[in-house]
């Protein structure tokens, strides 16, 4: 039996707690926490899952656990370590909304115009035709009436399209304004945002901005030991999430709405999706079979 062994069975029996009793408390096969206690960790699915047991063993018995693992590191063997920092980057995306109007009410007096042209022309035609047979002078005499008559009607014509024109141009700008006193253009929501503060090695800082709510939730893809705390270190949940082909609950939804941070250590984050407000967070520290520590700031929507 090691020392550390026997430092964890000490404070199990001062406690009165059976092997049984400390099963229950922290879901770790009777098997496994005899391991520990005998130092015999061949039986273990791997490191990872040594160093997860003996923390929740730990835990169970009120003790620090990280003060375990330095007093004991060479009883306590390591879990490989590869993290490489990354910067996330958002981008803003913005809807451009363009419009036309028609060219059709530009195109109908031309129309009408030209329509008018060709009736008075063939009107002129028709009066020459019939009366071709009298005298030159009468006939140039007819011609120019006919001609001052024509142009007097264009220009009665041309000054009636553009009343037309005005009249249908102040509609149209009435319509526009009452349209817009109407139906007042509507301003976007702002989005929910979640960006990173600052990352260093195993332990990370976000800022989630835009939310009416927070709540986390945890997703276990395999089998990972996980914990939620707000920032004054009072617990909401600890344990391990496995799929349901492993037997246990394969996630855990904690609503943080009224706390101003929440702190979540992950055991393995490559086996661990965290979402906030249904929103999947990116890991600033690339995940890996190792614990990471993410902390997250809520500043409400209304500040």
């Amino acid at each position: 039996m090691t020392e550390l062994g026997n430092r964890l069975k000490e404070a199990r029996l001062a406690k009165g707690l059976s092997l049984d009793d400390l099963q229950s408390m922290t879901k770790i096969q009777k098997r496994y926490l005899i391991g520990i206690e005998e130092g015999n960790y061949s039986s273990m699915p791997g490191n990872f899952y040594v160093r997860a047991f003996i923390k929740q063993y730990a835990e169970a018995l009120c003790l620090n656990p990280d003060e375990i693992f330095e007093t004991y590191q060479s009883e306590i063997p390591a879990s490989y370590n590869e993290e490489l920092p990354q910067q996330l980057s958002r981008v803003n995306t913005q809807k451009n909304i363009t419009g036309g109007n028609s060219k059709i009410y530009n195109i109908l007096p031309k129309i009408l115009i030209t329509v008018f042209i060709i009736g008075i022309v063939s009107l002129v035609y028709i009066l020459i035709t019939n009366y071709a047979g009298k005298g030159s002078n009468e006939s140039i005499n007819k011609k120019n009436d006919t001609v001052k008559f024509i142009k007097s009607d264009l220009d009665k014509a041309k000054g009636n399209e553009k009343e037309k024109d005005k009249k249908k141009d102040n509609g149209k700008d009435k319509e526009t304004t009452k349209q817009e006193e109407k139906n007042p253009p509507i301003a976007e929501t702002p989005k929910q945002e979640i960006t990173v503060v600052q990352s260093s090695r195993k332990n990370s800082t976000y800022e989630l901005k835009n939310a009416d709510k927070f709540v986390v939730k945890l997703v276990s893809k395999g089998q990972t030991w996980v914990s939620i705390k707000n920032g004054k270190g009072n617990s909401f949940f600890q344990g391990t999430l496995k799929t349901p082909e492993n037997g246990g609950p394969e996630s855990q939804t904690v609503d943080l709405t009224a706390e101003s941070s929440a702190v979540i250590r992950v055991g393995n984050a490559a086996e661990t999706e965290i979402y906030v407000n249904d929103q999947m967070l990116e890991y600033a520290v690339a995940p890996t079979n190792d614990v990471q520590n993410i902390t997250i700031q809520y500043v409400p929507k209304s500040e």
